[in-house]
């Protein structure tokens, strides 16, 4: 196992079990505020905690299989999982956001007055500072990694941030200055929660699909590529990602003349800097003469 892939299992674990450890202590202070206050906005917060619970539980999961390197019955690894973790994580966003919307449609009808604000606005409060420290250590791991499961996970609790800022809120609007808040503040966050979903969902189906890596990723194939002086171009490059690893293939274009030995050498030298710009990543190289290159378009 590669320092790099040694590197992401580590932050990829970290963060998920840091979302299951802060999610358990959130859904018990925020059960508890909602049975004090009888507030529809600590009850959505206290659902939506809960499917976050479940959510990063499965990811701990999911992420168990995604992370086991390549064997005889998957030679490409079990990456793929992990855009399975997203789509599950998305459903669960999705569930959280109808729950959302249909507390705080029935409090925009019917607003109900908020007993002991005090134990709401603390548990807030707490609440925020919590998910802040998890929000920070995943945006971390989303930086050294990219793993989407972890960013789908991070979803959830930078929603929460918004949640409980609302809650917070709508406990002290609801009291004098603006009954319907409680109800109002439930609505809008359900609206970006399914914004947030649909988003993952489609990034994981792309995924899924075998989607072409980005744009700046290819372009950084080809520069390399052509920065050898021994290489004439290349063509029918394919490339997909599955989780954290990328794959690459092409055919490289060599003069005639060169020797097996040489042609290996100068493919050996181009997979090397292309695995090292796009870690982690394998690349497969088929070298082709440049006399057999009729009108293949290059790159």
């Amino acid at each position: 196992m590669t320092a790099s892939k040694q590197n992401y299992d580590f932050l990829v674990r970290l963060a998920a079990i840091s979302a299951t450890v802060t999610a358990l202590i959130l859904v018990v202070i925020k059960l508890y505020a909602w049975f004090v206050t009888d507030a529809s906005a600590m009850l959505a917060s206290a659902t939506d905690s809960m499917l976050d619970l479940f959510a990063s539980v499965m990811n701990v999961i999911i992420l168990r299989f995604a992370l086991a390197p390549a064997d005889q019955e998957h030679k490409f690894g079990h990456g793929k999982a992990e855009s399975l973790a997203g789509l599950v994580q998305a459903a669960f966003v999705l569930g959280s956001a109808s729950l959302l919307m249909i507390n705080g449609v029935e409090r925009v009808i019917t607003p109900k007055a908020i007993v002991q604000t005090q134990v709401g606005v603390w548990v807030s409060v707490i609440a925020i500072v919590f998910t802040l420290v998890l929000v920070f250590i995943q945006k971390y791991v989303i930086a050294k990694t990219q793993s989407l499961a972890i960013s789908a996970d991070s979803l959830h609790y930078q929603s929460d941030l918004i949640l409980n800022l609302g809650v917070l809120a709508a406990l002290l609007l609801s009291q004098d200055y603006w009954p319907r808040a409680d109800g109002i503040f439930t609505l809008l966050v359900g609206l970006y929660l399914l914004y947030g979903a649909a988003k993952i969902m489609w990034l994981s189906v792309q995924h899924l699909m075998d989607h072409e890596l980005s744009f700046e990723e290819i372009n950084k194939i080809n520069a390399i590529v052509a920065a050898h002086p021994n290489a004439l171009g290349l063509h029918d490059l394919r490339t997909r990602q599955a989780g954290h690893q990328r794959f690459i293939q092409f055919h490289l274009e060599l003069d005639d003349t060169l020797t097996l030995l040489a042609a290996h050498s100068i493919g050996e030298t181009i997979e090397r800097d292309i695995e090292q710009a796009l870690a982690p990543c394998e690349v497969f190289i088929h070298h082709d003469p440049s006399s057999v290159v009729t009108s293949h378009p290059k790159g």
